[in-house]
């Protein structure tokens, strides 16, 4: 919205700043930073006030978990808020790629706030069934993936691009809407099962967010694009105050999440943030590297998938307990030494996702 004070503008001067998607990023990293700080104790207050026992706790989950009975969650509303309104204040929006990644962050975020609801009001961890939720997201991610395809170059228009074979593009044609989903739908859901300790999913989105931001800059310049031979994707760029105003409400809500947490994001955040990084990557033709950057939310629903496969079939289980995060606290690790590792991890991850953009 801000971009439009460029118009008062004559070339120079501080309406000029406005043209430049760096500054803009920078005032809708503040802008989502200070929403937090303002607005999450008093979220936090009406939470706790409504929400009365706060978020169910699974009972067959790790024992200690048991004491954090009582701590409200919705706390998501706090980063989508920051998020969206930062967006919509410094983003420039005529641009379709900005619209199409908060349609998904809106959308995911409605499908986590009912789910969150139901648990809250039925004290019962089940909340919405996994059919509806299942299907609804990927109603939302076809329309996202067929938006995305309309506004793609020519040439990229339902292809695949892959990092480091950088000339190599696998033509999915009408299937490329189908992949678009999965990739939103993964994402949203391995976000959502990496949401289980306090601080444990937040930051690796954030890290995820900058890097996927710092792509979407890259491949929206031309210049940038010949440099590191990458496809060019015009008007990408302005995704990058989108992933600037979501980490810093990421920042302003982890004040609050760091352990012991004052309020969990549930559901409600880990959707919409998980839905926004698919979005993104599928944007910016990046969703291969998507799977690198985000590898720990891979890791954490691969831990998923491989337990209930393998205790269908033998019985037994390959983890202690699943998600992966989980195995660990059985085996005796203190939960801010899991967070702050898995951390870590997420870092060195994204930085091996952007090297791609440079190998060839």
């Amino acid at each position: 919205m801000l971009f439009w004070l460029t118009e008062l503008s004559d070339g120079g001067g501080a309406f000029n700043l406005f043209r430049y998607i760096t500054f803009r990023a920078g005032g809708a990293f503040l802008t989502a930073l200070l929403f937090g700080f303002l607005f999450g104790n008093p979220l936090i207050n009406v939470l706790r006030r409504r929400q009365g026992k706060g978020q169910p706790i699974r009972t067959d989950g790790p024992e200690t978990h048991m004491s954090k009975a009582g701590t409200p969650t919705m706390g998501g509303l706090l980063i989508v808020g920051a998020l969206l309104t930062s967006t919509v204040l410094w983003a420039r929006l005529d641009n379709p790629f900005v619209w199409m990644v908060m349609f998904v962050t809106i959308c995911y975020a409605a499908i986590g706030f009912a789910d969150d609801y139901a648990k809250v009001t039925k004290q019962n961890a089940a909340g919405l069934s996994s059919k509806m939720r299942l299907l609804l997201g990927f109603l939302i991610a076809g329309v996202a993936g067929y938006w995305a395809s309309l506004f793609h170059p020519p040439e990229l228009t339902g292809n695949l691009a892959l990092p480091v074979f950088k000339n190599t593009l696998i033509h999915l044609g009408y299937f490329f809407v189908p992949f678009a989903m999965i990739v939103i739908v993964g994402a949203a859901n391995a976000v959502n099962l990496t949401d289980g300790l306090d601080g444990l999913a937040i930051m690796p989105v954030m890290i995820a967010g900058g890097t996927l931001g710092i792509i979407a800059y890259a491949v929206g310049r031309v210049d940038f694009t010949e440099y590191l031979d990458v496809h060019y994707v015009p008007g990408t760029g302005e995704i990058l105050i989108f992933c600037a105003a979501l980490f810093g409400g990421g920042l302003g809500f982890l004040w609050y999440n760091a352990p012991p947490a004052a309020v969990f994001m549930g559901d409600t955040g880990s959707l919409a943030l998980g839905g926004a990084l698919g979005a993104i990557a599928v944007a910016t033709k990046h969703e291969i590297v998507l799977a690198i950057v985000g590898g720990l939310f891979v890791v954490e629903a691969l831990s998923v998938i491989i337990q209930v496969m393998y205790f269908k079939r033998t019985g037994k289980r390959v983890f202690l307990m699943a998600p992966i995060h989980h195995h660990y606290e059985k085996k005796g690790w203190a939960e801010p030494q899991i967070v702050i590792r898995f951390w870590i991890i997420a870092l060195i991850l994204a930085m091996i996702g952007l090297a791609t953009l440079k190998v060839r």
